[in-house]
């Protein structure tokens, strides 16, 4: 009853929150329909992708939430709102982080279990005939595998101690019990939480390789946008008859009867199918060239550059902020040994310097915020479209409108999972004390030699000085989102290091960007592994 009358304080965004899930929905469901393949196509791949898809987007929706509901309780200066008395804070609290167990189980229910069952179900019945129950028993024998990962996880999560005890007489039994009371006071937090870092590591590496690219390739492919399909159609008419003529040549050589030779018949046969491949782009740029959709892109031409000048505004001021954040880690923070974290803000970032100045004017903080957020995620989107999905060198799948295989679709939807887990601490990286605390300010009438009504960032280090109890504790409330974030240094010391790899790969990435050309209106549409049925559903997309 308590919490359902705080609820009543709050502002209507419990709606917008509603109708911001269904709009997820929604779009996963569009999004997955546009890029499966109508041939292959799965019920079971295509539920599995939607949903998969869909709790990332809601998972990074965690963050600007949780920041928003610690920042609410308080007033401007500083004393909590009549609702939020202890009980009702600790209610909500404890109602986010509920949030986030549920949406990282299920984060790790995907990635361990269904999303890899799926796949390998797919994968054993394409290569074999056999009955559906063939099919099942090994799929799950494959997914046991993630299954054991996932426990090991959990379980060094749960049982090794952050704080080691420095009593050298402690028994064997003793430890054990420490243990077991550590994992029962965490609630399961820790073991959670170890799960999730290990997973959010992989997550940056996939940010480092596509989200990276994505943010350098976007908004320049908006600028620089696609050539013209007439010309296209005309340079591709062109080597169709330079081929045809190639092939007349050759054929020409056998009409007195003689065979001809093995390299000939090669090249015979690289020039048919090379053919082939120019005639399905003909037909695709016809399709093209007579599309509505063709003729409204054209006419918002205007609109895209504008949103590619704005998408490399916010591209740019990701990246310099942070490179500053990593480097007031480099000079001012502890070291390897304590995960490169510091207390406060030395040297300031654009974005840390952002947030305070509108956090003034309610909720153009939370939107900036909800913007890079998205941002992250749609830049991931274009980083794995654009490239593909790789283990190592070696290219798995493409992904393309209409033709993208049910297994390269789950490959796509967990990769996205396991970078929206490491969107947060990007995040962080930015702007620590904001994540933290929001737009809390706390009073310090304890302090004389403090002035009143400062933001908890600018009097963070002050308060290191004084030797008087620091009652911030109890004044302010940390976000659910940093206690996942800081479990264990070893993890934070990786992601400091990530973010180097991030900052280099965006730059490489954006040089290359800039000196490529415009893309082709049909890129990826055409390759020469397509059969000539897949043009069969052109009227589909253009």
């Amino acid at each position: 009853a308590t919490l359902a009358a705080a609820s009543s304080e709050l502002p209507p965004g419990w709606c917008l929150f509603g109708l911001a899930l269904l709009a997820i929905l929604i779009f996963s469901w569009v999004y997955v329909r546009k890029y499966q393949s109508r041939r292959e196509s799965e019920v079971i791949s295509t539920i599995t992708a939607i949903f998969a898809l869909a709790v990332a987007l809601i998972s990074s929706a965690l963050l600007p939430v949780d920041i928003f509901l610690v920042s609410y309780m308080k007033n401007p200066n500083g004393t909590f709102k009549d609702w939020a008395d202890a009980n009702v804070s600790r209610q909500i609290e404890d109602t986010v982080l509920y949030g986030y167990y549920t949406l990282y189980s299920i984060i790790l229910f995907c990635v361990f279990l269904w999303i890899p069952f799926v796949y390998f179900y797919y994968e054993e019945k394409e290569e074999d005939d056999g009955n559906t129950c063939s099919h099942i028993k090994t799929a799950f024998k494959y997914t046991l595998g993630f299954i054991t990962v996932c426990a090991v996880l959990l379980l060094i999560g749960a049982f090794v101690p952050l704080d080691i005890p420095d009593k050298k007489n402690s028994t064997e039994w003793e430890k054990v019990k420490l243990l077991f009371e550590e994992f029962g006071s965490s609630h399961g937090l820790t073991a959670l939480s170890f799960s999730i870092s290990s997973l959010t590591v992989i997550g940056m590496l996939a940010a480092i390789t596509y989200t990276a690219y994505g943010m350098s390739a976007l908004p320049l492919n908006l600028i620089k946008g696609t050539t013209s399909a007439a010309y296209e159609r005309l340079e591709n008419t062109e080597d169709i008859e330079e081929v045809e003529q190639h092939l007349l040549r050759i054929k020409s050589k056998c009409r007195d009867g003689r065979p001809l030779s093995s390299r000939d018949r090669r090249t015979v046969q690289q020039l048919e199918e090379k053919l082939r491949t120019l005639r399905r782009r003909e037909r695709h740029l016809e399709s093209i060239e007579k599309s509505w959709w063709t003729k409204f892109c054209e006419a918002i031409r205007p609109l895209k550059i504008v949103w590619g000048v704005f998408f490399i505004i916010v591209a740019l001021l990701f990246t310099v902020s942070l490179f500053l954040s990593n480097l007031d880690k480099a000079l001012h923070s502890a070291g390897f040994d304590s995960g490169f974290i510091i207390l406060g803000t030395n040297l300031t970032n654009p974005l840390n310097m952002l947030l305070p100045v509108l956090q003034t004017v309610f909720p153009l903080d939370y939107i900036l915020i909800t913007t890079i957020v998205m941002y992250f995620i749609f830049t991931s989107m274009a980083g794995i479209r654009n490239m593909g999905i790789w283990f190592f060198w070696i290219r798995l799948y493409k992904i393309r409108r209409g033709k993208t295989r049910p297994q390269a679709l789950l490959f796509l939807c967990m990769i996205l999972l396991l970078i929206v887990l490491h969107t947060s601490y990007m995040i962080y990286s930015l702007a620590p004390q904001y994540v933290m605390y929001g737009s809390q300010k706390y009073l310090v009438q304890w302090f004389p030699s403090l002035q009143m009504g400062g933001q908890l960032g600018n009097v963070f280090r002050s308060l290191l000085y004084v030797n008087e109890p620091i009652p911030i504790v109890y004044q302010c409330t940390v976000t659910r989102t940093y206690l996942f974030l800081h479990k264990f240094w070893f993890f934070s010391a990786a992601y400091y290091f990530g973010n180097w790899a991030f900052i280099a790969v965006f730059l490489i990435g954006l040089i290359v960007s800039c000196c490529k050309g415009k893309k082709s209106v049909i890129e990826g549409e055409v390759d020469e592994d397509d059969s000539d049925m897949s043009d069969d559903e052109l009227s589909v997309y253009y």
